[in-house]
């Protein structure tokens, strides 16, 4: 399994001295000897061996390719007994996703193993039109309701909403019980309390329902099926999918493009409680916005930069970039929200990539025009990130954004990401504001080629499983590990015999039903 993908890239040259010299040098010669063949070798990460810009080229045009994969190969398929929906559900479950677009995602994933778990029937989930976006294009605006049904029709069942009931010659509706599950709720949570609740009333509404279900389960096909949800059945309605397309065409035409999701917002540096880089006016609307929406929290910035707690300003990003062999030829997708600061933050970076796109930039339909900041531009934003030769998030820390595209773009096929090392960075940065620039490049490329290009490895908390399911939603053709074995060809085939012989027992078991109705009623 491939560790550190960027040393693997490096094609660096060592100079080589002749072997019968060193037989006849004294010790303190042959240490010296060894110390400048180290220093050479180091010297030549950084400049190619003398052959600065052909080095360079290589290592980009390696970058652009996608990770190595070890042998595996995404897979979300059942690998052990995975019986269809019963007919009979314990009731319906509602719930409402509140966040951004990708909040909710992980959000919905969680709905539907919840629904798994207690043999619920899934109402189609609610997004919240409030918290964040303001926008009420709600799940059928946004994704295609259709695929998301009949993709999970061997999981769980899904309406778009609770029907009526016919109780003693009455229409009546079903009001379902709120509840608001623990943070991060155990399954023994959902298969009590919440079963409970759901069996008594018929019914159960979920709010909020961001991170209400433990991510790490002890069971594999549960995380399988979140992988099932999040990569197969959530798919974005065809509009979406086709503006999409369009602007990556349009990208695409003029040779490869890297996507970055610049997270250099207000909320964000508020977060992190960067202040002190700003102008005191600027420094007020941040504290403001901290003191409105997050806990009371001694920061000083110094200890915050220190420790890569803050997010990589734009300039930052286009010199780790720069030391990495990019050039100015190098055609980037920006998705971002509106950047903190003006143009004061961006003018350093635009010198060093002037080839800079967003979504508005590039599409030319006009679709953007009101909608740039809703959920259509986060789904395009994402799609466009996802479909990128190399995805780079400045701030993967608490942003559900980068975390979930790192997680598709591994499943995705091992596609590149560049993940900056921040605390690893931060004092390469601090030593060059105060002057102290040389080897700059060499100590950038030093600390990247520790960090995972996007190739498969182990998930280590604070990691998210939607930022990393390896290994449960991975599998290998030639493996002794039967964990690890890829499911049969013909899985599918298995899975829909299955779900029309419980289709089949529902039809002979409503017909004698209705049999026996029918004798009584004469």
């Amino acid at each position: 399994m491939r560790r550190s993908g960027f040393q693997q890239r490096l094609h660096a040259r060592q100079g080589a001295g002749s072997r019968g010299i060193f037989g006849k040098l004294s010790i303190a010669f042959v240490v010296l000897a060894v110390c400048t063949l180290s220093f050479l070798f180091l010297s030549s990460l950084s400049s190619g061996g003398g052959e600065s810009s052909s080095s360079s080229e290589i290592i980009v045009d390696k970058l652009w390719e996608t990770a190595g994969s070890g042998g595996w190969r995404p897979s979300s398929a059942p690998r052990s007994d995975w019986p269809p929906p019963p007919s009979n559900s314990n009731g319906y479950l509602r719930v409402r996703c509140n966040g951004g677009l990708n909040q909710q995602r992980s959000a919905i994933c969680n709905a539907v193993l919840a629904a798994r778990i207690m043999n619920a029937t899934l109402v189609l989930p609610e997004l919240d039109a409030n918290s964040f976006w303001h926008d009420d294009s709600g799940f059928q605006g946004i994704y295609d309701v259709e695929h998301f049904i009949k993709t999970l029709r061997y999981d769980v069942r899904i309406v778009e909403k609770v029907p009526d009931v016919r109780k003693n010659g009455k229409t009546k509706k079903i009001k379902a019980f709120q509840l608001r599950p623990p943070r991060d709720a155990p399954i023994s949570w959902y298969t009590t309390t919440a079963l409970e609740k759901m069996k008594e009333h018929g019914a159960i509404y979920l709010t909020p329902f961001s991170h209400r279900l433990a991510e790490e389960v002890d069971n594999a096909e549960y995380q399988r099926l979140r992988c099932r949800v999040n990569y197969h059945a959530l798919r974005f309605k065809p509009n979406i999918m086709k503006l999409s397309k369009s602007i990556v065409d349009k990208l695409r035409s003029q040779g490869h493009f890297m996507s970055i999701h610049l997270r250099f917002e207000m909320d964000m540096l508020a977060f992190a409680g960067c202040f002190d880089i700003f102008t005191p006016e600027q420094q007020k609307i941040l504290k403001k916005y901290r003191q409105e929406n997050f806990a009371e929290k001694r920061l000083v910035y110094s200890e915050r930069r220190a420790i890569g707690k803050c997010p990589l300003t734009p300039e930052e990003v286009g010199l780790i970039l720069r030391a990495m062999g990019f050039d100015n030829s190098t055609r980037i997708y920006l998705a971002a929200g509106e950047l903190f600061g003006g143009e004061r933050f961006m003018k350093p970076f635009r010198v060093l990539f002037p080839r800079l796109e967003n979504h508005s930039s590039v599409d030319s339909s006009g679709e953007f025009t009101e909608n740039t900041r809703g959920l259509l531009g986060s789904a395009v934003d994402y799609m466009v990130c996802l479909l990128s030769d190399i995805f780079m998030p400045t701030y993967d820390g608490p942003s559900n954004f980068a975390n979930n595209l790192l997680g598709h773009r591994l499943y995705y096929g091992f596609r590149t990401t560049l993940r900056p090392d921040r605390k690893g960075l931060a004092p390469i940065f601090i030593e060059r504001e105060k002057g102290r620039v040389a080897s700059f490049d060499e100590a950038v490329r030093r600390v990247m080629s520790k960090t995972n290009f996007g190739g498969p490895h182990t998930r280590v908390t604070p990691e998210s499983f939607y930022t990393n399911s390896w290994p449960e939603c991975f599998c290998q053709i030639e493996t002794q590990d039967p964990a690890h074995k890829c499911p049969p060809n013909d899985i599918m085939d298995i899975l829909d015999s299955r779900l029309e012989s419980e289709a089949g027992d529902d039809l002979d078991s409503s017909a004698l039903a209705n049999s026996t109705i029918t004798v009584s009623e004469r």
